[in-house]
C-alpha cells in the first residue's frame, strides 16, 4: 500500500487520536487529582470551582473519548471549541505578565488557538473513516 493510501485510509483516525490525547490525558489528571485542581482554579479566582471541575472533566474526558472513537465528534469538537475559549483568556493572559513567564504563557495561548483549529476542522468535516458512525473505507 502506497504511503497516500494510508494516509488516506488512516490519516482521519490517527488525527482525532492525536487531537484527543491531549484532552483525555487532561481529564483524567484532573480526576486522579481532583483536589489539586479545585485549589488551582479557586486561585484563579473562579466561582462554583467544584460544579466548573466536573464540567470540566465531562467535557475534556468525554469529549476527547468522543473524538477518539469518532462518536458524535462534532458536537464534541463543538462542545471543546467553546470551551477553550474562556480557559485560554482565564489561564494563560500572557498580556499580564513578563519574561519567560509571558513567553509561557504566549506558547500555551497559542498551542489553544492551533487546537480550535483542530476543532474547527473536525466540526466541519466530520470523523472520517473508522469512527463511531461505522465508516470504513474500502479496501485496497
Amino acid at each position: 500500500m502506497k504511503v497516500n493510501e494510508l494516509v488516506q485510509r488512516y490519516g482521519s483516525i490517527v488525527g482525532r487520536i492525536l487531537l484527543a490525547a491531549i484532552f483525555i490525558v487532561a481529564g483524567m489528571n484532573k480526576l486522579l487529582n481532583f483536589g489539586g485542581t479545585a485549589a488551582y482554579m479557586e486561585s484563579a479566582g473562579l466561582p462554583m470551582v467544584e460544579v466548573l471541575l466536573v464540567a470540566t472533566i465531562v467535557i475534556e474526558l468525554g469529549g476527547g473519548l468522543m473524538i477518539a472513537l469518532g462518536w458524535n465528534a462534532r458536537w464534541a469538537a463543538l462542545a471543546i471549541f467553546l470551551f477553550i475559549i474562556p480557559v485560554t483568556l482565564i489561564f494563560h493572559d500572557f498580556w499580564t505578565v513578563e519574561g519567560q513567564e509571558m513567553q509561557n504563557q504566549l506558547n500555551h495561548f497559542m498551542k489553544n488557538l492551533a487546537i480550535m483549529g483542530g476543532m474547527l476542522y473536525v466540526i466541519v468535516m466530520g470523523s472520517g473513516p473508522y469512527s463511531g458512525s461505522g465508516a470504513v473505507p474500502a479496501g485496497p
